[in-house]
C-alpha cells in the first residue's frame, strides 16, 4: 500500500512559518479575498505586508524548490558550461551546480514549470529547479553571460558542430525530428533573444532560392540578420510551428498560432502566421510584450491638449470616436490606451478584434473567425444583447458592420473604432462612401484621431545642429519662422546600434466634431472644406504636429517628411 502524499502547504501557512507574516494579516487578507477575489499572496504583497521577494521564496518552498542565494553561492564552472548564453538570458535561469548527471538551476519565477521542461529536452539531462531573487538572477546572467549573445555566424558554427558530434545526423526530411533537435532550439532560442533584447515588433523568417533570411523589424524598419545556411529554413520554421501548435505537415496552406513565453523573467506573447511560398514556408513572428509597449495614454505621445481631449471622447456617454491612419501607425495601441484609462468597475466594455493583440484585465474580448461566420457584424449584433457602456470595433470594414456602429452608438453607447484613411477630416468622406447618410455621421461621430508613428532620436547620441536651407525647403519653412528652435539628430551609437533612432512615438491629428463640424458633414462638406473648419477651431494637422515634435527634439526632419508626404 502506497503512503498518500503529504498536503500542499496554503500560502499563508508557508509565509507565517518564513516569519513574513501574522495570523491577523493572512486574516484581513482572507477577508479581502472573500469580497474582491484575487490571490492571498499578491493580496499581501499589495497591502504592503510582504514583498514580492518574499512571496516567490513562499511560493518555491510550496512548490517543495530550495531558495538559493546567488550572492553567497556562486555557479559552479561546470553548471555555466553546460548551458548557452542565449538560453540562460532568453528563459531568465542560471545554472548553478551540474552533479551527477542532474543540473540544478535558479530562476525567479517558480510558477514557470515549463522552463524546467525546456531545459530537460534541450540539454537531455534532469533538471531541478531552484528559487532564487530576480534582481541576483539578472545580475549572475550579466557577470558569467554577459548581454552579448554572439551572432547568427557564430550559432550556426556551434549548432553544425554539435550536429556532426550528435549520435546521429539530423534527418532534415524529417520535420518533426527536425524541429526537435537541440541545434535547432539553440538557434531558434538565440534569434527570439536577440529579437527580444532590440526591442523588435516582428521576426521574418524567409525561404529564397539559394538563401535563408531572418529579419527584425525595429521602430518600423526591417534590419536583416548574417543569414543561416539555406538546409537550416525547414527545421528552423517546423520548430516555430511545433512551438505554436500548428500541423508541420502542411505546408500548402497558411497557418496562424500563438506561443505563450516567459522571456527574460516576463511574459511574451508572440503571433505566428506562416505562408506557402515558391521556395518554401515563411514564417512571421510578431512580438507582443507589454515592457515594449505600454498601454498607457500618457506615454503614446499625446500633446497636453490632445491628451485633455481624448480624455473628453472618454468621458462622452455615447457617440463613436475613430482612430484612423495605415497599416502599422499605432492604431490598436492608441485604442488599447485609451480602453485601460476608461476600464472601471462601473464600465463593462466589450472589444471585437481580429486578431486580439494583448489580453487587457476587465474587458471582454472577442476574436473574429469570418470562416465560422464570427464577423464584426455579427458579433456586434450579439455584443448590444450584453449591456456594453463601451464598445470597441477593431475595425469598420463595410457598411454593415459601420450601420450597426452608429445603431450602438444611437442607444447610449460609447464606440470607439478605426479607418484606413491619410488624415482625420477624410474619415468622413470615407464612410459616406460606403453608404452611410451624413446626416447619421453628423448626429453620431464625437471625434476623429488621425496618426502616424515616428522613430525617436536616440537620448543617448542626440546632438543638436543648425537646419541648412535645403531641410527649410523640403518642410516650407522661412529661417525666421525657425528663430531660436533646436533641430536634433542621432550620431549613432551602440545603444540604438548605429541607428541614431531608438523607440517610437505618435503624432495625432485631432478632429473635435463641433456643432460647426456637423453642420459641414449634414451639408456634406468636401473633405477640404470640413480640414479648413476644424483648422480654425484649433485642429493641428498631422505635419504641424510633426513640427512641433521636431523642435521639441522628440523626432528629425527626416521622419517627418516620411511620415507626412503627400498629406496637407
Amino acid at each position: 500500500m502506497t503512503q498518500a502524499a503529504a498536503p500542499r502547504k496554503l500560502i499563508g501557512q508557508v509565509l507565517k512559518e518564513m516569519g513574513k507574516v501574522h495570523e491577523g494579516q493572512i486574516q484581513e487578507a482572507l477577508m479581502v479575498q472573500k469580497t474582491d477575489g484575487g490571490f492571498l499572496g499578491q493580496i499581501l504583497v499589495q497591502s504592503g505586508a510582504i514583498e514580492e521577494t518574499d512571496l516567490k521564496v513562499a511560493l518555491g518552498r510550496q512548490a517543495g524548490l530550495e531558495f538559493i542565494d546567488l550572492t553567497k553561492r556562486a555557479p559552479t564552472e561546470a553548471a555555466i558550461e553546460k548551458l548557452d548564453g542565449s538560453t540562460a538570458n532568453l528563459l531568465h535561469v542560471v545554472p548553478v551546480t551540474f552533479e551527477g548527471g542532474v543540473l540544478t538551476v535558479a530562476m525567479s519565477d517558480p510558477l514557470n514549470a515549463s522552463v524546467l521542461d525546456d531545459l530537460r529536452f534541450q540539454l537531455g539531462c534532469e533538471v531541478r529547479g531552484a528559487v532564487a531573487d530576480e534582481t541576483s538572477v539578472t545580475k549572475a546572467i550579466a557577470e558569467h553571460y554577459g548581454t552579448s549573445v554572439g551572432n547568427v555566424k557564430d550559432i550556426v558554427e556551434e549548432v553544425e558542430q554539435a550536429a556532426s558530434t550528435s549520435a546521429g545526423p539530423v534527418d532534415l526530411s524529417d520535420r518533426e525530428a527536425a524541429a526537435k533537435a537541440t541545434p535547432i532550439v539553440k538557434l531558434l532560442n538565440f534569434v527570439l533573444f536577440q529579437a527580444i533584447r532590440d526591442r523588435a515588433s516582428d521576426i521574418h523568417l524567409e525561404p529564397f532560392e539559394d538563401d535563408f533570411k531572418i529579419r527584425y523589424r525595429v521602430d518600423g524598419l526591417l534590419y536583416e540578420l548574417d543569414p543561416p545556411p539555406k538546409h537550416l529554413a525547414e527545421p528552423l520554421i517546423s520548430r516555430v510551428k511545433v512551438m505554436s501548435n500548428l500541423d508541420i505537415a502542411e505546408t500548402r496552406l497558411p497557418q496562424d498560432g500563438r506561443i505563450e513565453l516567459m522571456i527574460a523573467g516576463r511574459p511574451v506573447d508572440l503571433r505566428v502566421s506562416t505562408l506557402p511560398t515558391r521556395f518554401g514556408e515563411s514564417c512571421v513572428i510578431r512580438i507582443l510584450d507589454r515592457e515594449v509597449v505600454a498601454l498607457d495614454l500618457e506615454r503614446v505621445g499625446l500633446r497636453d491638449a490632445g491628451l485633455d481631449m481624448m480624455r473628453r471622447f472618454l468621458e462622452k456617454p455615447n457617440g463613436i470616436v475613430l482612430v484612423t491612419g495605415p497599416t502599422g501607425s499605432g492604431k490598436t495601441t492608441t485604442l488599447y490606451s485609451a480602453l485601460n484609462e476608461a476600464n472601471d468597475i462601473s464600465r463593462k466594455i466589450i472589444t471585437t478584434e481580429d486578431p486580439v493583440e494583448y489580453d487587457l484585465e476587465g474587458i471582454l474580448q472577442i476574436p473574429i473567425a469570418e470562416e465560422i461566420g464570427v464577423t464584426y457584424a455579427s458579433c456586434l449584433r450579439s455584443i448590444l444583447r450584453h449591456d456594453p457602456d463601451v464598445i470597441l470595433v477593431g475595425e469598420i470594414r463595410d457598411r454593415e458592420t459601420a450601420q450597426i456602429s452608429i445603431e450602438a452608438s444611437l442607444t447610449g453607447h460609447l464606440v470607439f473604432s478605426t479607418l484606413h484613411t491619410n488624415d482625420a477630416p477624410s474619415a468622413v468622406t470615407r464612410l459616406v462612401d460606403i453608404g452611410i447618410e451624413p446626416f447619421l455621421l453628423a448626429a453620431t461621430i464625437e471625434g476623429i484621431v488621425a496618426q502616424r508613428l515616428v522613430r525617436r532620436i536616440c537620448p543617448d547620441c542626440k546632438v543638436f545642429y543648425e537646419p541648412t536651407e535645403d531641410i527649410l525647403l523640403e518642410l516650407q519653412l522661412t529661417r525666421d519662422e525657425v528663430a531660436g528652435k533646436k533641430f536634433a539628430m542621432g550620431e549613432g551609437c551602440e545603444e540604438c546600434h548605429g541607428s541614431g533612432y531608438r523607440g517610437r512615438s505618435g503624432i495625432f491629428e485631432i478632429l473635435d466634431v463641433t456643432p460647426r463640424i456637423r453642420n459641414a458633414i449634414l451639408e456634406q462638406g468636401a473633405t477640404r472644406e470640413l480640414s479648413r473648419l476644424a483648422r480654425e477651431t484649433g485642429m493641428r494637422t498631422l505635419r504641424e504636429e510633426g513640427l512641433l515634435a521636431i523642435f521639441d527634439g522628440i523626432t528629425t526632419v527626416e521622419e517627418i517628411v516620411r511620415e507626412t508626404i503627400g498629406i496637407d
